[in-house]
């Protein structure tokens, strides 16, 4: 799970949103997108129960700010850091939405309580 650096939130909604692909191995345990993360709980590891110890990479659609630090391109092509396998695409919000039928609010829902 992204463990982020407490400094960013999500204000507003997004333009565009993070998603992972189906090219996305998890990078084997140790993905190297959650690490660029700067939003606590954003993208998190689901196991693949058919193939352990592999597993894949989501992102919470509530969450994700847009930023485009867990991408991997970069101007004209240029290799920058976040995913190594290009498993994850930035879509429109809109798009995303319709697809999905759901409206994302600005801000995120708050935490569950105990």
């Amino acid at each position: 799970m992204s463990e982020g650096d407490g400094k960013a939130a999500r204000k507003k909604r997004p333009r565009i949103l993070a998603i992972t692909t189906d090219c996305c191995t998890g990078c084997a345990g140790s993905p190297a997108c959650i690490e660029y993360c700067p939003i606590e709980a954003c993208m998190f590891w689901v196991p693949d129960e058919d193939h352990p110890p592999f597993g894949r990479i989501e992102v919470d659609p509530y969450l994700c700010i847009g930023c485009q630090k867990c991408i991997s391109k970069g101007p004209d092509g240029a290799f920058l850091d976040g995913c190594p396998w290009d498993a994850i695409e930035m879509v429109p919000t809109d798009d995303w939405e319709a697809v999905h039928g759901i409206t994302l609010p600005d801000l995120p829902p708050a935490p569950p309580t105990a």
